[in-house]
C-alpha cells in the first residue's frame, strides 16, 4: 500500500501508512535522482508504495512516487555524493541565530538557493530573540530589510519565551515544512515550543567552541495539532553544489536573475564581464554587495570544481 516516508535512520525507513499505521521498511532495489549520486535514495517526505514482508510487520519499499521537490546538500563524508535532507515539502523555514552560535550570512544564501531552485517558499526564522543586545536586533533588522526586499520574510522568535511562536503557528498550518539551520539554533526547542508534548532532546552551544551540538539525529516529520507537519533535521554544518553548474548559482539568487536581463551579454556571469547590469546595480546599493558577495562565494566554488565532477554520468 502507499505511504509517506516519516523517519530515516541509514538502512531502515518508518513509513507510514494509509490505514495510519507505522511500518519499519528497508529499501528494495535502486533508487536514483538522475544522474546525482546519493547516500540516501528516499527522503522524509517521499510517498512510497510499501510490500509487507511475509509474516512481519515490517516492509520493503518497492517503489518511490515522482517527488514534488525535495532540498538536497553536498555529503560532508562523501564527496562526489549529495544527500537529500527532505522531499514533497510546500515551505522551507531556516532557523539562524545573531549570537550563541554566531550569524554566518553566506550559509542562509547558500540554503536558500537550494530552494530557490525548487521555488519552496522560504521563511527566515531569527531565533533567541530573548537574548540579544540592541547591536544584535540592529542587525537583525538589517537581516530583515535585506531580505525582505527580495521576497524572504524575516521572523524573530523566542523558543524560550514564546516570542513570535504563534506568528509561526499560522505560517505551520496545514502546510509541511521542512525546519533546516546550524547545530545549536534550537530547532529542536522551537518545535517544543510550538506544540507540546512533543519533547525533542535539546542541547546547548558549546562554551569551548561557541558552536551547536547535533541533538536531532535524523531526519523525522512530526504531525501537528493544529493541521500540519514539520519535518525537524540534523544540523548542517555547510552547504555544498556539487550538483550545480555556475548557470544554475546565477540563476536562482532571484535579485541577480531579475536584473541579469538588463546585462549587454545574455551570457554574464556578473563578474569581469562589461555592461553588466548586476555589478552596476551593486555598485548603485539596488542589490546587495553582501549578496553579491556569497553569490561570488559559491561561483567560484562551483567554477572551482572539475567539469566531470559536475556532469559525470553517474
Amino acid at each position: 500500500m502507499e505511504g509517506i516516508v516519516t523517519k530515516s535512520t541509514g538502512k531502515w525507513y518508518i513509513v507510514k501508512l494509509e490505514d495510519g499505521r507505522l511500518m519499519n521498511c528497508r529499501i528494495k532495489g535502486k533508487f536514483r535522482l538522475g544522474k546525482i549520486k546519493l547516500t540516501n535514495p528516499i527522503a522524509v517526505g517521499d510517498k512510497v508504495w510499501v510490500d509487507q514482508e511475509k509474516g512481519l510487520d515490517t516492509g520493503m519499499i518497492s517503489k518511490l512516487f515522482p517527488r514534488q521537490n525535495y532540498v538536497l546538500r553536498q555529503s560532508t563524508r562523501r564527496k562526489h555524493y549529495m544527500h537529500l535532507i527532505a522531499a514533497n515539502i510546500d515551505q522551507a523555514f531556516i532557523i539562524v541565530t545573531i549570537q550563541d552560535p554566531m550569524l554566518k550570512p553566506g550559509f542562509i544564501d547558500r540554503f536558500l538557493l537550494t530552494t530557490e531552485s525548487h521555488n519552496i517558499p522560504t521563511y527566515i526564522i531569527v531565533n533567541k530573540s530573548d537574548i540579544y543586545t540592541e547591536d544584535d536586533i540592529a542587525i537583525q533588522k538589517g537581516l530583515a530589510q535585506m531580505y525582505g526586499e527580495i521576497g524572504y520574510p524575516t521572523i524573530l522568535v523566542s523558543a524560550q519565551t514564546g516570542d513570535g511562536i504563534d506568528q509561526l503557528k499560522a505560517l505551520l498550518q496545514n502546510k509541511k515544512t521542512l525546519l533546516s539551520g546550524h547545530s545549536g539554533v534550537g530547532k529542536s526547542s522551537l518545535v517544543n515550543a510550538i506544540q507540546a508534548g512533543l519533547e525533542l532532546d535539546t542541547q546547548e552551544v558549546s562554551d569551548y567552541s561557541g558552536k551547536g551540538m547535533h541533538t536531532t539525529t535524523f531526519a523525522q516529520m512530526y504531525e501537528l495539532e493544529t493541521g500540519g507537519l514539520i519535518i525537524d533535521t540534523p544540523g548542517i554544518k555547510e552547504m555544498g553544489f556539487i550538483n550545480m553548474d555556475p548557470v544554475d548559482v546565477a540563476h536562482n539568487f532571484r535579485e541577480i536573475f531579475d536584473t541579469s536581463e538588463h546585462c549587454k551579454y545574455g551570457n554574464c556571469m556578473h563578474v569581469n564581464e562589461p555592461n553588466c547590469a548586476v555589478k552596476d546595480a551593486v555598485e548603485s546599493g539596488a542589490i546587495s554587495i553582501l549578496r553579491y558577495q556569497s553569490y561570488l562565494s559559491i561561483l567560484e566554488d562551483v567554477m572551482g570544481q572539475n567539469s566531470w565532477e559536475r556532469q559525470t554520468d553517474w
